[in-house]
């Protein structure tokens, strides 16, 4: 008798569990998924990390979610009570209390939230979500802005009036030299891990700047081992011994950046045309010509080789003489105060690596900088971001061939509904007030402000939330008072794989697919022309669990059931692609037939702010049109128009009384197995990191008498929590690092969950207060804290 015959597929496809959307081929036998393998002739697919490998584990896991449920019980109870519904009953309750809430509170009492792109499959229906958010009305929508991307995507808004670097993204295949700050691409973005070992390979140089000797760190020409929370000091002491040494573009600066501005000594304004005694009316910014020894209107296409960069000068106003100096005078007295040996006691970086370093910037040009989150989650997020764009401008290398290139993008229809919510409903965005050039200002709430709308009614209460997939009390900071807020919700939606401790706090959870059983359209890899180039429509591999649908599905069927269809297409998905992709040519139709994707042709060019339009240059979107070394923007806000150095909120300098309790940084990292609080419970990936670690110097465990191995608590100002100490002799002696994300059991491992909130906590983040954050964006300082450890 022959062997049945087995129906083997190899497909083209994707891994979407995080932001470096891998390329990959899946294995599908007899209509299950059973493997993930990169696919090199992918702009992505070069390597695929062991979370995509394991992506069947993912998809059968036992523990998923396949049903809709409710609660039966309070919130809080032991037992939630779980009745699964069907979705008929499951819309319509959603439905009926989001438009009974709106009517009665306002739409903005809804709060909208989803998991991070960067780390989740949400890239798939993110902006239709904010789509049906800004239909509905509600301004509020959490995506972890404050602490996955305001540094990397928002702050430098304000220098380059782009989202500089992770939107004018690095040129890894042409760079001489690249630049790695608080960015790991091992674990966080794979492509550019592999892009970067390539550019190594031909010869660019690799400066990475890490607590830890981690990842690319360990390949690095230069590692700068930063004592946590001290970047901008870091950057701003790069930033002197460059202009020191005359080490910067100073065309670029002169002709395409504020520096050579004047600055009035006694308003600390710009100086301007209707400034001066001559009875001039226009606003032009002046400059001071040393041609010509007099304050000249900058202008595009002048002998900018004249404007003066540095010196003090007596300017005649219309309030009498003032004393006026160029913006770049100002800056490069703030970076002089930051020698080489300054920052080493400051950062713990050698003054020698300083000099290095920026010698290696100058010289292997042109340079190609990226960030990430290590950078991010500090109370001066905003400030250490901008001094290292800042840093970045001296090299003059933005937009250029090997630096930070504005990449070409597949021309689409915008589908994210901005015209859909007023200009009044945008001022109620939670947080606003407070910061008014955080976040909020771009339509994004940080959990904190969430919080206090939920509990104390400020500026208004928060009623509800749709959560898709953001596992809040794990993810975010102070996770005692984020139990209280979803507790005190009056009605609450998790939407997610499994159940996990803050679904436990809804009123109803639904069950979404994983990006293996759902469609998923890409437009663009971001990480080069060619990946820019390429559509893909990714293919559903298997049948989805139980009753799951994918959340692009859930946001559609929920649109409908709001009344909003004809804001949705009706519910049909595929027309809302079709409109979307209308101005590329693409149907969704012709990506389904070519799986492996579609190359639309796209062309590179470099310095687009050169290019002139009706005789004006496009410039930079920022009020001047140049790169904005000093920013009246932040000033008329009463923050600080040049970036200076900042010491953690929550730190030695800061508040010397807390050395003698807590006298370790506490910094954190992200688990290269997991996807953030993702995934422990797989066994293939639990195997190889089954209990949470924290790593100390030996010389840090010898002196408090901890061993390889054992449990210790780690104890903070605002909480604890429990984990395994692991030794690391390249760490700091007065440096620990610790993980977030814990709390999933392994049963087939008999490795066990542990508690988001008490004595047995493994919950990092809960150790973490929100009290002391970043002014501007409300940043967290996830990764600069201060500590005690003990053993237990």
């Amino acid at each position: 008798m022959s062997e049945p015959t087995q129906d083997r597929e190899e497909i083209s496809s994707f891994c979407a569990l995080c932001v470096s959307r891998c390329g990959a081929i899946a294995t599908v036998e007899d209509g299950r998924l059973t493997s993930l393998s990169a696919d090199p002739s992918h702009p992505t697919g070069q390597a695929l990390c062991i979370k995509g490998k394991v992506a069947p584990e993912l998809v059968y896991h036992p523990d998923r979610q396949e049903y809709p449920m409710k609660r039966t019980q309070p919130k809080g109870a032991a037992d939630p009570g779980w009745q699964r519904i069907s979705w008929d009953e499951a819309l319509c309750t959603i439905s009926d209390n989001l438009k009974r809430l709106s009517d009665q509170h306002g739409p903005e009492t809804v709060a909208f939230n989803t998991a991070s792109p960067s780390t989740s499959a949400m890239s798939d229906s993110v902006e239709w979500v904010r789509r049906l958010r800004r239909a509905f009305g509600s301004p509020n929508q959490s995506i972890s802005m404050e602490l996955c991307g305001w540094g990397r995507y928002l702050a430098n808004l304000y220098s380059f009036g782009s989202a500089l670097p992770a939107g004018v993204m690095p040129d890894l295949e042409n760079a001489g030299c690249i630049l790695f700050w608080g960015y790991n691409p091992t674990v966080s973005r794979i492509a550019h891990a592999t892009a970067t070992s390539a550019a190594k390979k031909r010869g660019a140089q690799l400066i990475v700047v890490d607590p830890r000797n981690a990842g690319l760190a360990r390949q690095a020409d230069a590692w700068l081992q930063v004592r946590p929370g001290t970047d901008g000091a870091l950057a701003l002491g790069l930033s002197n011994v460059m202009i020191r040494e005359g080490w910067f573009d100073h065309a670029f600066l002169r002709s395409w950046s504020n520096a050579p501005m004047l600055v009035r000594d006694d308003t600390k304004r710009m100086l301007r045309a209707s400034d001066l005694s001559v009875g001039k009316s226009s606003d032009s910014y002046m400059v001071w010509s040393e041609a010509t020894k007099e304050p000249v209107p900058c202008e595009h296409g002048a002998d900018t080789g004249s404007y003066a960069l540095s010196g003090s000068f007596e300017v005649t106003t219309l309030d009498g003489p003032v004393t006026c100096r160029p913006v770049f005078e100002i800056w490069s007295q703030i970076c002089a105060r930051y020698t080489p040996d300054t920052v080493e006691e400051i950062t713990g970086v050698a003054a020698s690596d300083i000099t290095r370093t920026a010698k290696m910037m100058w010289q292997s040009r042109p340079v190609a900088y990226m960030a990430w989150s290590g950078l991010e989650q500090q109370s001066n997020a905003t400030q250490s971001a901008r001094s290292i764009g800042l840093l970045y401008a001296l090299t003059g290398n933005y937009d250029t061939k090997g630096g930070n290139v504005e990449f070409p993008a597949v021309p689409t229809n915008n589908i994210q509904g901005d015209e859909f919510l007023s200009a009044a409903q945008r001022e109620k965005t939670l947080g606003r007030v407070k910061r008014p050039l955080g976040p909020a200002k771009y339509d994004f709430v940080a959990s904190a402000d969430a919080y206090d709308a939920i509990l104390d009614e400020k500026p208004y209460k928060v009623r509800a939330m749709i959560n898709f997939g953001s596992n809040l009390l794990l993810a975010h900071a102070d996770g005692a008072r984020g139990y209280e807020a979803l507790k005190a919700l009056e009605f609450n939606v998790h939407i997610d794989l499994f159940m996990n401790p803050s679904a436990e706090l809804a009123d109803i959870v639904l069950p979404t697919t994983s990006p293996f059983e759902s469609e998923g359209l890409k437009i663009g890899f971001e990480v080069s022309e060619d990946a820019c180039s390429l559509v893909q429509l990714r293919q559903q591999l298997v049948e989805a669990r139980g009753e799951a649908r994918s959340d692009i599905q859930i946001v559609f069927d929920l649109a409908c059931q709001l009344g909003l269809e004809d804001l949705f297409w009706d519910g049909d998905v595929d027309a809302a692609y079709r409109h979307q992709l209308l101005p590329s040519g693409l149907t969704p139709e012709a990506l389904r037939a070519t799986p492996e994707g579609i190359r639309v042709p796209l062309q590179t060019t470099y310095q687009k702010y050169q290019a002139v339009k009706d005789g004006v240059p496009r410039g930079f979107n920022t009020p001047s049109g140049k790169v904005e070394f000093y920013s009246e923007t932040l000033m008329d806000h009463g923050y600080p128009p040049l970036p200076d150095y900042e010491e953690p909120q929550v730190g030695h300098s800061a508040q010397p009384k807390l050395a003698a309790r807590y006298p370790l940084i506490l910094t954190c990292t992200k688990d290269s197995l997991y996807c953030e609080s993702q995934h422990r419970g797989l066994p293939s990936l639990r195997r190889r990191a089954p209990e949470p670690q924290v790593d100390m110097h030996p010389e840090a465990a010898e002196a408090r008498n901890i061993s390889a191995g054992d449990w210790v608590r780690i104890i903070t100002p605002k909480g604890h929590a429990r984990a395994r100490a692991r030794l690391d002799k390249s760490l700091d002696p007065k440096v620990i690092c610790g993980q977030h994300g814990w709390w999933q059991a392994c049963p087939e491992l008999d490795a066990p969950g542990y508690d988001v909130l008490g004595e047995n906590t493994a919950n990092f983040n809960q150790m973490i207060g929100q009290d002391a954050v970043d002014p501007v964006s409300g940043s967290v300082p996830l990764r600069a804290y201060v500590c005690e450890i003990e053993a237990l």
